[in-house]
């Protein structure tokens, strides 16, 4: 109980500082708000379910992680990362690459918090169902993800390019979904048997 209770103000203390740093003359007020309105929100539905639905750690480490890509997203916009700046130079891209990391992150972490829920739910008998699901639940999240990034667009021009983050690059979209469609697939070949292990330790 001890443990649980430093990892937690551990968590809590990463989280805000990196919140509170990204707040401080972020490259873009609105766009700050959009990109790190997901991590917030989730972080407020972690506190309300911890006490009846508590995660495995695997899955508080990952959505720290995700939470982090995002509050830095938003500090600096997407397609201006500093050290992804440098990675373009370093591999010559043609631009910022860190939105791919983002959305790699949309799939690979949402997908094993659908994981966990409809494993400790049991909401599939089967795990090939479970797995198509899952897969089906990041592309779905991923595509309503590109529409808000549309509608963003349409009603605000001044923060429109700056939250999307296009850089130019006709195929964003469809790569977004490219990249959350295969951090959801290594998500599951990679973590699973681990996740497997935490989850047995809850019941």
């Amino acid at each position: 109980m001890q443990n649980n209770r430093v990892a937690i103000s551990i968590w809590i203390i990463i989280f805000m500082a990196v919140l509170i740093w990204s707040g401080i003359g972020p490259k873009d007020r609105v766009t700050w708000v959009l990109e790190v309105a997901p991590a917030v929100m989730g972080f407020v539905a972690m506190a309300i379910t911890y006490k009846r639905f508590p995660l495995t750690p695997l899955l508080y480490i990952l959505i720290l992680i995700h939470s982090v890509i995002l509050i830095v997203g938003g500090h600096y916009t997407y397609a201006e990362v500093p050290l992804f700046d440098d990675m373009k130079q370093w591999f010559g891209w043609e631009r910022n690459n860190y939105d791919k990391l983002g959305h790699f992150a949309q799939g690979f972490v949402p997908a094993m918090i659908a994981r966990e829920i409809t494993i400790r739910l049991n909401v599939f008998n089967s795990a090939k169902w479970r797995t198509f699901f899952i897969i089906s639940f990041c592309l779905g999240f991923s595509a309503f993800y590109e529409l808000i990034e549309w509608w963003v667009a349409l009603l605000s021009d001044q923060a429109a390019e700056a939250f999307l983050g296009t850089q130019g690059y006709v195929w964003d979209t469809q790569s977004d979904m490219w990249w959350c469609l295969l951090g959801a697939i290594i998500a599951l070949l990679t973590l699973s048997k681990w996740h497997d292990k935490q989850l047995g330790s809850l019941d």
